[in-house]
């Protein structure tokens, strides 16, 4: 895959392993190649039938990246300011699961442009999770992507990447939102390693 050969993207499972298990795979956002390197990492079968979820006010603003978006790389669109029934995000997500098809989601909602290393979750990876609570959630950070592609850059740079996968997490008993989004975000951001590197200073 172009991804593989431009990022030589090397997958790291700590605490969680390749499988043929539904998914969803909740990871940080930083660049519009976010969800095409994580896929790459995917096996082929476990790719085939992984969806990216994708902003519609992007990628739906034209024909061209509906169509990337879309046809090319299989990704489901939704809206983030939605209006009617048939746009709720929720119930597009939940639908694609109910086919059997496992998803990658960015619970920070937008790309993260600040100094911050992850910004704050919303609440959709809650509301999956209490909705199909037998669907795995694993961590996924992806690191050096947003210096491969920067924003408003479409050539990437050629560097090193990597994605690492942590262990799975799931909604306890009586857990309320608030605690658990603030369990995956921790748990997310524990891969980072530059949050390790700075924390053994």
């Amino acid at each position: 895959m172009l991804a593989r050969a431009v990022t030589g993207v090397r997958p790291i499972w700590s605490g969680s392993g390749p499988t043929e298990r539904q998914r969803i795979y909740f990871a940080n956002h930083a660049s519009h190649g976010d969800f095409i390197l994580l896929s790459a990492c995917l096996s082929a079968s476990e790719r085939a039938r992984t969806r990216a979820v994708a902003a519609a006010d992007y990628w739906g603003k034209t024909r061209l990246r509906c169509f990337i978006a879309e046809d090319m790389l299989g990704s489901v669109l939704v809206h983030r300011a939605w209006t009617e029934p048939a746009q709720n995000p929720i119930a597009i997500m939940l639908d694609v699961l109910d086919k059997g098809d496992s998803l990658i989601i960015f619970p920070e909602g937008t790309r993260n442009m600040t100094d911050e290393p992850l910004l704050r979750f919303r609440s959709g990876l809650y509301n999956l999770s209490i909705a199909r609570p037998d669907v795995e959630l694993v961590p996924c950070w992806i690191e050096n992507m947003s210096r491969v592609l920067p924003k408003g850059q479409f050539l990437p740079v050629p560097l090193l990447c990597r994605v690492i996968f942590g262990a799975p997490i799931a909604v306890a008993e009586n857990e309320d939102r608030r605690d658990f989004l603030s369990r995956a975000h921790a748990a997310l951001l524990a891969l980072d390693p530059s949050t390790s590197r700075r924390s053994s200073r």
